[in-house]
């Protein structure tokens, strides 16, 4: 955690929000969310404003920017080319969710893309669904944008008071002690996410 926060902070501010908002746009625009970490790398831009080295508005609002933007690329790349995109080998192995997230798309339509929001496989196909599905681009944008408000609103958040308590932690007892809670936390937040995915 310190190697990756130092990282981070070793950087201007100026270029911890463009990765930021890269990040989050690409994961949502071009189906990286696969590989990209875009919630990950939202929270620790939370982390660093915690730590005074970026503003927290500014970082929310880069964030939610670049989510609701990303997800627009990914609605018109979805009915230009989303047909071909879905039937590529790439998602061979991931065609169950693929359908999975086809059927909750067709079964709640709008609804489906604000909570897709949430989870990582369907953030990063939902928007190309909802293009190729011929969702009607007024039906897409108030609940995209409304899932790239709460999302992006949370995740930062998430971060800055994550930080905040690494602070904290660290100040009372110890960096070791503060790793040492910050991995409790990780995990817990882990087997909270792998539970609700079964539920």
């Amino acid at each position: 955690m310190d190697s990756i926060l130092s990282r981070i902070l070793d950087q201007p501010a100026w270029l911890v929000y463009l990765i930021v908002g890269l990040v989050v746009f690409v994961e949502d625009a071009l189906f990286v969310g696969f590989v990209v970490p875009g919630e990950t790398v939202a929270v620790l831009g939370g982390v660093a404003a915690s730590m005074g080295h970026t503003n927290v508005w500014v970082t929310g609002l880069i964030v939610v920017v670049a989510a609701i933007a990303g997800d627009s690329v990914g609605y018109e790349i979805g009915r230009a080319w989303g047909a071909k995109i879905m039937a590529h080998r790439f998602f061979d192995k991931r065609r169950d969710r693929l359908d999975n997230a086809q059927a909750f798309l067709r079964d709640r339509g709008g609804v489906a893309v604000f909570l897709a929001r949430w989870t990582a496989f369907f953030r990063a196909v939902m928007p190309a669904l909802a293009g190729t599905s011929r969702m009607r681009y007024t039906t897409f944008l108030p609940w995209n944008a409304l899932g790239g408000l709460a999302w992006g609103a949370t995740v930062v958040a998430i971060g800055f008071l994550a930080g905040h308590s690494y602070q904290r932690v660290a100040t009372w007892f110890g960096e070791g002690s503060a790793v040492v809670v910050l991995a409790i936390a990780l995990v817990a937040l882990v087997v909270w996410r792998i539970r609700r995915r079964r539920s």
